[in-house]
């Protein structure tokens, strides 16, 4: 059956080419400075592995991010296809990557949970923690002396 190879969180991320790129990748704590509820924009990532009897043919793929009670927030899904690009060893997985990048709805502090799932089946998960930071303001400047 195809795994899922890993899960990350970013600000922001795409796959060119079956290369992956990423900025500000690899958190797991997001710090809200304007209150809450806030829409904050962010990335995620996975890498798929296919074994080789499983190539060239639809997965079905979700994503889903929920609150730590289990109230989804939102949710991507799909399909994808791997097939055996020539060449390669008879026998080999296949890797496929996928990127996307979130604008999401904070509604408060604590633990967020992207799941994620192949063919109905939970296989992974990441959690990430969200706090309230400081309101940003900025300094007053000083009284004019005469």
């Amino acid at each position: 059956m195809a795994s899922v190879e890993w899960l990350v969180l970013a600000d922001s991320a795409q796959v060119v080419g079956n290369k992956l790129f990423l900025m500000g990748g690899g958190w797991d704590v997001l710090t809200i400075n304007t209150g809450f509820p806030a829409q904050h924009r962010m990335a995620i990532a996975a890498s798929f592995r296919v074994p080789w009897n499983e190539t060239n043919q639809k997965h079905n793929s979700e994503i889903e991010l929920r609150t730590e009670d289990g109230q989804t927030i939102a949710k991507i899904e799909g399909q994808f296809e791997v097939g055996r690009p020539p060449g390669i060893k008879g026998g080999q997985d296949q890797r496929i990557q996928f990127a996307a990048d979130l604008a999401v709805p904070i509604n408060a502090p604590g633990t967020y949970v992207f799941a994620v799932k192949l063919e109905g089946q939970e296989l992974h998960k990441t959690l990430f923690n969200v706090i309230g930071g400081p309101s940003v303001s900025l300094p007053l400047p000083p009284p004019i002396q005469s």
